[in-house]
């Protein structure tokens, strides 16, 4: 087994299909996209929380609960799915609607192309006016419930800076397969007025009870509770298409990011390291897109949400360096005196995501993604508007010029420098990733897997080197310093000989064809 480092050099598979477990795989009709808009947010929160946002003062009046029901339907080999499709009968105060949502629709939102109709039983009704028995031919037969959510919804209508809003509070469960989920979430319906509102309103409901960014519809809660149970979430590929333009493939990215690292946060513990590795991977990637797209991000916003990122993924990074040096087998004589730090370490995590900073973070990101300066200024119109692929080329040509120039003299090159080629090495694999899947064709898949290939052995090399030189700084920061066993830590390997296999591994990402050229 690899020995894990500090350098987060294994955050996705390096065949870049890692997916979230459960639902359809990006580049999938029905795959997660942008689940950032401009008509609606969502929102997670507790039930303390609820009854503190129903009682108070904003919300007026006590509205009636309503009792739903929502089941959804799939063939046993998810075939609906797999097409893009969900179909789903709620039955409300009796009465029973049967929706068939088509791909396109946005997660979250009932939107064309949909058909619905009223149905007596608890079985769905197919016929010739919706495209289901076409599409699967006999396997319609084979269709049967898949998971159900039972809720009571309470609704609010609020005048809001001059704005109309439709506040939807839903609390019940989610079941699949024998499991259950509780579910307690927040929907923020603009019915008119400007769409900033949405947030500002947001931000005043998180004042009074803690609420956190929702990037999963009831759809994709489901999907995730009937999938294997996961102790963490690693990146998935991002459903980008030829035909967008480089502004919509950055809001896409960055929306993939984000439901990353919300997957993330709830299950982070100091008994489940890998959890907020992938939290903390989730807004290097999100750095990363911002730095990318700076072309057409020229606003003010833009740097203070990297450095707010920045902020939380070091929080996040205190934790995960001592996990990565408590995992290290050779260290166990060391792990009482590593323990306490390491307890500490998360307590500053888990308050850090737990503070309104970190809340409003998220929403802060939701908005810049939906309604933010970048998308209106003149001066990045050209960039914005470009081909995502043309965008992608450019920017990949970019970042490949810049870690190649510099990894040129690898070996002569002090610690700082070694340190900054890494990261830069990084980025342009982010940005791979990111963009490999606007290059589908056969031969660029296979040169893209050998890019990313070379571009891991590289990273390897540079983290086994940059972990000797930050290693001294870790020790002394816990005082360790004066231990005998703590040389284990430091590494026993030669400094030249690490030097001499990351020259090699850059010479051969060097040579490594571009995938999109």
């Amino acid at each position: 087994m690899k020995r894990p480092t500090m350098t987060d050099r294994t955050e996705e598979d390096r065949d870049g299909k890692a997916a979230i477990p459960g639902l359809p795989r990006a580049g999938d009709p029905c795959a997660p996209g942008c689940p950032i808009t401009t008509e609606a947010l969502q929102l997670d929160l507790g039930p303390d929380a609820a009854a503190v946002l129903a009682g108070s003062e904003l919300l007026p009046g006590v509205p009636q609960p309503i009792a739903r029901r929502t089941t959804y339907f799939d063939s046993s080999g998810g075939d609906l799915a797999a097409a893009g499709f969900t179909l789903r009968i709620r039955e409300q105060g009796g009465d029973r609607q049967q929706i068939l949502q088509a791909p396109g629709a946005p997660p979250g939102l009932f939107a064309l192309p949909e058909w619905r109709r009223e149905v007596a039983g608890d079985r769905p009704v197919l016929d010739d006016s919706m495209p289901v028995p076409a599409l699967l031919g006999i396997r319609a037969q084979d269709l049967g419930p898949i998971f159900a959510l039972a809720t009571q919804r309470r609704l609010w209508t609020l005048a809001w800076e001059g704005a109309t809003i439709r506040l939807v509070l839903d609390q019940g469960d989610v079941t699949a397969d024998g499991r259950r989920a509780a579910l307690c979430s927040l929907g923020l319906e603009l019915l008119d007025g400007p769409p900033a509102t949405l947030f500002s309103l947001a931000r005043r409901l998180d004042a009074i009870a803690p609420l956190r960014l929702g990037l999963l519809d009831e759809a994709g809660r489901g999907f995730l509770l009937r999938g294997p149970l996961r102790r963490m979430h690693k990146a998935a590929p991002v459903a980008l298409t030829r035909d967008m333009t480089a502004g919509d493939s950055f809001r896409r990215i960055a929306a993939a990011c984000l439901l990353q690292f919300r997957l993330n946060e709830p299950l982070i513990d100091r008994a489940n390291p890998e959890a907020v590795h992938q939290a903390r991977v989730a807004l290097r990637r999100l750095r990363s897109a911002l730095s990318i797209f700076r072309p057409m991000l020229r606003d003010e916003t833009a740097g203070r949400l990297a450095e707010e990122c920045r902020w939380l993924a070091a929080t996040l990074g205190e934790a995960r360096d001592l996990d990565v040096l408590r995992a290290r087998d050779e260290a166990v004589a060391l792990l009482a005196r590593i323990e306490p730090a390491r307890e500490a370490a998360y307590g500053r995590a888990q308050a850090a995501l737990a503070s309104r900073r970190a809340r409003l973070l998220m929403i802060d990101l939701a908005e810049y993604l939906a309604i933010g300066p970048w998308l209106a200024l003149p001066a990045a119109a050209e960039s914005r508007d470009m081909a995502a692929r043309e965008f992608a080329a450019a920017a990949l040509d970019r970042l490949r010029r810049k870690v190649r120039k510099g990894g040129a003299d690898l070996a002569e090159l002090p610690d700082p420098a070694r340190h900054e080629v890494r990261k830069d090495a990084k980025k342009l694999r982010y940005a791979a990733e990111f963009f490999a899947p606007l290059f589908p064709e056969k031969r660029r898949r296979r040169r893209a897997a050998r890019f990313l290939d070379a571009l891991e052995a590289l990273q390897d090399r540079m983290g086994a080197l940059n972990d000797l030189a930050t290693a001294p700084a870790l020790i002394t920061r816990l005082g360790l310093q004066d231990d005998p066993a703590t040389a284990v830590l430091a590494g026993h390997a030669d400094k030249r000989v690490l030097i001499e296999a990351a020259a090699e591994a850059h010479d051969a990402f060097a040579d490594a064809k571009r995938f999109w050229r």
